[in-house]
């Protein structure tokens, strides 16, 4: 969440003329993150957020807005968007695809508690379950093709002892790629900056904006290396709080957790990727947040070196 396309009170004003929210009160950028250009916005009519789109094409869009009113309306603690007078979602903002969502209450938390891990199994759980019953499909466009497209334009630009990391582990990940794994609509990015809290209640889960249709075992993966290595450091605590109050609503087949060790690599590997591209290939943005790709490079190390270590988390 950066601020790559400015917008001036005039612009605001315009297009808050297609919605009945009220005056504007306070508008300020929101400095964390890395695609989208969003505000924090308040008017006499209540909190939101303004994102426009700078990657996500319109085309997409429909299917995220989409899903998160889904899952707003179905018991998940997501921000629902807010629909025009028109009854739209999507409007467009000097020249970029535009939504505004409902501002939830709470707080993201940087060192989770066994309590908040088990929250985010819960809801994942419950998330992946409803998708079933969601009938739009996307595509991930961050999978395998993209990991080699974009190893192609990083490798020139690495270390060389990172390169030889990076190729093994495509070609780890295209040997024991696994298509028959069940899946889904999943979050795919569902870090812990992307989790509200207030105390260990969830309050709300944001920013869908890489959601599509995969196996669900690496949605999961996706979060546990995130909140359960808060300091770079496994917490095996955190992580059993996290999985097995993920497996209380829906179990793992045996094939998933055959995979397990795979697709936690696999989900180091997509976010060493992305970071990477985003140190080599920056955006130019008036606020803009570079996260260390570093992080997940270690993260792959480790997982390449203790196969097994966070099977005992699936028991």
């Amino acid at each position: 969440m950066s601020v790559y396309t400015s917008v001036s009170r005039e612009e605001l004003a315009a297009f808050l003329t297609h919605y009945k929210l009220g005056e504007v009160v306070d508008f300020q950028g929101i400095a964390d993150g890395i695609e989208n250009t969003n505000f924090f916005l308040t008017t006499t009519g209540g909190r939101f957020v303004l994102t426009l789109f700078e990657v996500v094409s319109a085309h997409d869009l429909p299917y995220f807005l989409d899903w998160m009113a889904f899952l707003a309306e179905n018991g998940i603690p997501s921000a629902h968007p807010v629909r025009d007078l028109q009854g739209r979602y999507q409007r467009w903002l000097n020249g970029k695809p535009a939504a505004l969502v409902k501002r939830l209450e709470g707080r993201s938390v940087l060192r989770p508690t066994p309590a908040q891990c088990s929250a985010i199994g819960r809801c994942m759980a419950q998330t992946h379950t409803l998708g079933s019953r969601f009938t739009e499909h996307r595509k991930n466009d961050r999978g395998p093709p993209w990991w080699l497209t974009t190893a192609e334009h990083l490798i020139p630009k690495m270390e060389p002892s990172a390169g030889i990391l990076l190729r093994g582990e495509l070609a780890y990940q295209a040997r024991h790629a696994s298509p028959e794994l069940p899946c889904g609509v999943i979050h795919a990015d569902l870090f812990r900056d992307n989790a509200l809290f207030c105390d260990d209640m969830l309050t709300g889960v944001i920013d869908f904006y890489y959601a599509c249709n995969d196996a669900l075992i690496y949605d999961l993966a996706i979060t546990v290396n995130d909140w359960c290595f808060p300091d770079g450091v496994f917490n095996c605590e955190l992580a059993r709080a996290l999985v097995q109050s993920y497996q209380r609503i829906r179990p793992l087949a045996e094939l998933e957790q055959k995979a397990w060790s795979t697709v936690l690599r696999a989900g180091a590997l997509r976010f060493w990727l992305s970071r990477l591209r985003d140190k080599h290939f920056p955006r130019a943005g008036e606020i803009t947040h570079v996260k260390d790709p570093d992080t997940f490079k270690q993260l792959l190390e480790f997982h390449i070196a203790y196969p097994d270590l966070l099977a005992s988390v699936l028991r």
